[in-house]
């Protein structure tokens, strides 16, 4: 990532203007007529470690109802007691995996992300600059791990593969880390961020 400290550099991306993503970005002729979509928040930690800047991801329950199993950021739709999707973002990541909302200093969010299961996703960044063990909450994660910030900005590490859905091929970005598989909306999200940033 060269000399530049990596906060500046993600400060300075989200200061530029960007459009919005989806899941329907390498697949438009999927895309559902105009459609209410619910609110909510992610939250994407930027956590200082040993090893240098480190995104924290999680590995959603096997029995959640929507995308078990799969490599998300900590988040939910919007609640009524949320103020905002920042609020939900930090709100999740509490109950999901034990962060303290004031371990984080908000560093703006992403554009929104329009979900295939029906959801306007914004992604929060936020820098945690305290020694912090996630402790997952079993009922919604099974796993909680890091991935270098490092991995995530090279636009290089995704790849775009796709997969039998339905009876259809989808099209879908992919980043992969040591065992996880990290892919779709998530993947989207973090390449958008890689994209800007470089």
């Amino acid at each position: 990532m060269g000399t530049t400290d990596p906060l500046d550099r993600i400060r300075r991306a989200l200061a530029q203007s960007g459009s919005e993503s989806s899941d329907f970005d390498l697949n438009p002729e999927y895309r559902h007529e105009k459609r209410p979509l619910r609110a909510a928040g992610v939250l994407v930690p930027l956590i200082e470690r040993p090893q240098g800047l480190s995104v924290l991801l999680t590995k959603r329950a096997s029995g959640l109802k929507h995308h078990p199993g799969q490599i998300a950021f900590p988040g939910g739709k919007v609640e009524e007691t949320d103020t905002d999707v920042t609020g939900a973002a930090l709100r999740e990541a509490q109950e999901e995996v034990g962060l303290d909302p004031a371990l984080v200093t908000v560093l703006g969010a992403m554009p929104i992300h329009e979900t295939v299961t029906g959801f306007a996703v914004t992604p929060i960044l936020g820098h945690i600059s305290a020694r912090f063990s996630p402790i997952v909450e079993t009922g919604e994660v099974d796993e909680a791990f890091f991935v270098p910030l490092d991995h995530l900005l090279r636009p290089e590490n995704y790849s775009v593969q796709q997969r039998l859905w339905l009876g259809t091929w989808r099209s879908f970005y992919t980043v992969p880390w040591g065992p996880y598989y990290i892919w779709g909306a998530t993947a989207r999200m973090l390449h958008a961020l890689a994209v800007r940033v470089e």
